[in-house]
Formats: C-alpha cells, sequence, structure tokens
C-alpha cells in the first residue's frame, strides 16, 4: 500500500485570490513575477491554466508547487512542458521535474521570495528552517527546471 501524496486543495478565498492573479497575468500585470503556466491536460488534452510563481535561482528557472502533487504537476509530468504568459508575452517551456537531493536551496531560496504567499501550504517549514527540515518537506513538494524554447 503506498502513501497519498500531499495535497492541500486551497481554500474558496485562496482559489478566488488565484483567479484574479490568473486573469491579471493574462492582462500584462505580474504580481512580483506571477505569470499564467499553460499545460496540456493529461486525461482532456485540453490546455488547463494556472498563475503560477516562476523562480529563478543560480540562473536557472524553476516551477515549485507549494500545495504539493497538484493536477498541474501530474499533466507537467506528462506533458513535459507548456506555456507561461504575462499579457501578450508568451513563453514556450520545457520541464524536468528535479529529484529530492536537488531541492534544497530551490526550495530554501523559493520560500524567501514566495514565503509570504506560500508559508501556510509548507506546514510550517520556512526559508529560516533547518537545511533537514526542508529536505525532509521536499518530496511533498515537486520542483520543475524550466526551460524556455525559442
Amino acid at each position: 500500500m503506498t502513501a497519498t501524496p500531499y495535497y492541500l486543495q486551497g481554500s474558496p478565498m485562496a482559489i478566488r485570490f488565484n483567479s484574479i492573479v490568473g486573469w491579471l497575468a493574462r492582462h500584462g500585470i505580474s504580481l512580483m513575477g506571477s505569470a499564467e503556466m499553460s499545460v496540456r491536460g493529461r486525461k482532456s488534452g485540453q490546455m488547463q491554466r494556472i498563475p503560477v510563481n516562476p523562480h529563478t535561482h543560480d540562473g536557472a528557472q524553476y516551477l515549485v508547487s507549494a500545495r504539493g502533487h497538484s493536477q498541474w504537476v501530474r499533466n507537467m509530468r506528462v506533458a513535459g512542458g507548456g506555456e507561461l504568459r504575462v499579457g501578450r508575452k508568451v513563453r514556450t517551456f520545457t520541464a524536468v521535474e528535479i529529484p529530492d537531493a536537488e531541492k534544497l536551496q530551490v526550495l530554501r531560496t523559493y520560500l524567501e521570495k514566495w514565503g509570504w504567499e506560500v508559508n501556510q501550504y509548507f506546514q510550517g517549514v520556512t526559508a529560516k528552517s533547518t537545511d533537514e527540515e526542508i529536505i525532509a518537506a521536499a518530496s511533498d513538494h515537486p520542483v520543475f527546471r524550466v526551460t524556455i524554447t525559442p
């Protein structure tokens, strides 16, 4: 028997906030670097849209799933990429999920930048947590390295 992967569903207020952030990104307004991501649904084949906080660490760009193993994560594992949009600027990308052993510094710097918004989904882990605490939480938060395609 396998454990159910961690996923924390958004509250109605969080869902409403995300829809506003997505709408803003679609219309050219990025809040602190947010964007709207589109990824092809693994079952429907239709593009699914969700607001994300692309994160740059050591010159590479990442997408972190603060809420855990969400639908967009499952879709990304199958699709291997998608699009990031802010207004008319659409960037196509490929994505590779990184192993838990490589997440420590990415998660720490992500929490430094976005913790004010996402700490509630990390079950007490913050940017100031020990390396061991962040590593212990890493499997609950999928991280994808993003490569923008020309």
